[in-house]
């Protein structure tokens, strides 16, 4: 059983999923956040691969892949940070990010480096889904990596089940059709999250985009298992220094709880 899944087993609600951009602010920052957001708490982290056309992301993450890309942030990197990782952190953590650089990696090269630096999951947002079906599911599956498909307010029903069907993880509800960092209102979506609880889905759902603070996050939790939050917390690390990350990341995650 994954990591990803057993977080699940143990924990059906109030799930935290914090995202951040690997080699933002500074590019050797990537581990001390790891281990601050495990220290302070969080149960899942979604670890953003720096591209510099990043399509699903509001300007606040857009920024922070820019810094990180100069800064030097690149795949070969990333792995490189990761690779004895495991040895102090214990938590799920994906890597969300885009094709175009991973297909220069090379897809195989990739899951496989990922899987042996001890990732869980990916989150690909421009991978479609008839594309993962036919080229690129079984190498995914081959290297243990769960996979997890995004949904929208737009997406319909029969879609829906086929995303959820070839999701493994959670699956990830976009709670706007919009960039991250917007300010979706949670309210204005509750048929669509009372859709989705209706459905009996097979994989748990986080709903991210728009989740913010304390009041956000839990409302979000009343409608699925938990929630992820990038933007706010991309903020909070906005010119921290290595010594404060861990009392900003601590003193945000308190505030969520």
């Amino acid at each position: 059983m994954s990591r990803i899944k057993e977080l699940f087993v143990k924990k059906k609600q109030n799930v935290l999923n914090v995202y951040f951009t690997a080699g933002y602010p500074a590019l050797n920052d990537t581990l001390p956040i790891l281990k601050a957001l495990q220290d302070a708490g969080a149960d899942m982290v979604e670890l953003g691969m720096p591209y510099s056309d990043p399509l699903a992301d509001g300007p606040v993450i857009q920024s922070s892949s820019a810094r990180a890309l100069a800064n030097g942030m690149t795949i070969l990197k990333l792995f490189d940070q990761l690779k004895n990782f495991r040895k102090e952190i214990h938590l799920p953590v994906l890597l969300m990010g885009y094709m175009n650089p991973i297909l220069q990696y090379g897809f195989e090269n990739f899951c496989r480096d990922a899987s042996e630096a001890g990732i869980d999951g990916l989150i690909l947002p421009d991978l479609p889904v008839y594309e993962f079906e036919n080229e690129f599911a079984k190498l995914i599956r081959k290297y243990n990596l769960d996979f997890i498909f995004l949904v929208t307010p737009e997406t319909e029903e029969m879609r829906i089940r086929k995303l959820d069907e070839q999701s493994s993880g959670f699956l990830y509800a976009v709670s706007s059709s919009s960039t991250t960092g917007k300010n979706a209102t949670l309210n204005q979506q509750e048929n669509y999250f009372n859709k989705l609880r209706s459905m009996e889905l097979k994989n748990p759902v986080m709903i991210g985009f728009g989740i913010k603070d304390k009041s956000s996050f839990s409302k979000a939790c009343s409608f699925a298992n938990g929630a992820i939050i990038g933007t706010a917390f991309i903020n909070i690390l906005e010119n921290a220094s290595l010594k404060e990350i861990p009392v900003r990341i601590r003193d945000f995650i308190n505030c969520l709880k």
